[in-house]
């Protein structure tokens, strides 16, 4: 009986060679985080630091994506929200209830950052908003060239609540990425820091395991002190206090009476949230960031 993965429906978890493998399971929503989902990923990297045998563990996509993103759809289905009693926050009350409810579910992410072992992203396909957040949580970060990492969320829905970016890429393309929404390639990603590296999508398997494996040989308790070490270092420049303060902001966009977010609510209404993703995104067009300095001349 594991000790704290109970239940495993959205999730598959698999130790091979020391290296535990995290698999979100939800293919047909491209892996969107739904709170079962968020639950059993933190349940999984509870589970997987706590096993004996594993030194590394890695968080991947089953499907076409790592992950599109959070669950829109299950946020807007009033019944999802619904306390008929009104003995629970949620998150349709007050901006304190926002902000309290945010938390929990945010914390729960962001056990990959307090665990001993190190945990590797491998993106294929799309990791947007929230699936951005989660996988710049990690330690290290491996996507396909082709892959497509960006928050389009920003762009009338709110800030990312979990918010790595500058630490990433520094003020000014944190600020290019998160003021526009726009989304780069997993080949650029790589060239302005915000992934480790990034390979043909046929070889990124088999780069991810081999890099896991290549961890996997250092002693978990040496490993555990690197992590920790550059974690503290993150930490002298704010990085985990700036995620309370990502949540707060969050919940203070989510009041906004601009136009933009009006005009959300009434396209989720009229429409459906996936339409009114394509009517917010329209404007946008579907290029990725174009980075002028690595072309050549």
């Amino acid at each position: 009986m594991p000790k704290w993965l109970k239940s495993a429906e959205v999730i598959t978890f698999e130790v091979r060679d020391s290296v535990a493998y995290v698999t979100m399971n939800r293919p047909e929503k491209r892996n969107a985080l739904s709170p079962d989902l968020i639950k059993e990923i933190h349940d999984a990297m509870l589970e997987a630091d706590d096993l004996a045998e594993v030194r590394c563990i890695v968080l991947q996509g089953a499907g076409a994506d790592f992950c599109a993103g959070y669950d829109l759809g299950f946020g807007a289905n009033p019944q999802n929200q619904a306390d008929p009693e009104g003995k629970y926050r949620t998150r349709i009350g007050t901006y304190d209830d926002d902000v309290w409810t945010m938390t929990r579910k945010m914390h729960q992410m962001l056990v990959i950052q307090d665990i001993h072992k190190p945990v590797i992203a491998k993106i294929h396909g799309q990791a947007l908003a929230g699936g951005a957040e989660l996988a710049l949580t990690c330690d290290i970060v491996i996507a396909a060239e082709d892959a497509k990492i960006g928050h389009p969320g920003t762009r009338g829905l709110g800030s990312p609540p979990i918010n790595f970016w500058f630490y990433h890429v520094g003020p000014q393309w944190a600020k290019r990425l998160l003021l526009t929404g726009d989304s780069l390639t997993g080949r650029d990603a790589a060239r302005i820091g915000l992934v480790l590296d990034a390979v043909p999508a046929h070889e990124l398997d088999a780069e991810v395991e081999a890099l896991a494996k290549r961890i996997a040989l250092v002693d978990p308790e040496i490993a555990a002190a690197q992590k920790r070490i550059v974690n503290v270092a993150m930490e002298l420049a704010g990085a985990r206090t700036l995620q309370n303060l990502a949540t707060e902001a969050d919940a203070r966009a989510h009041l906004s009476q601009g136009p933009g977010r009006q005009a959300w609510r009434a396209n989720v209404r009229e429409h459906g949230v996936r339409k009114a993703i394509r009517i917010r995104d329209a404007a946008y067009g579907d290029a990725p960031v174009r980075i002028r300095a690595f072309e050549q001349p």
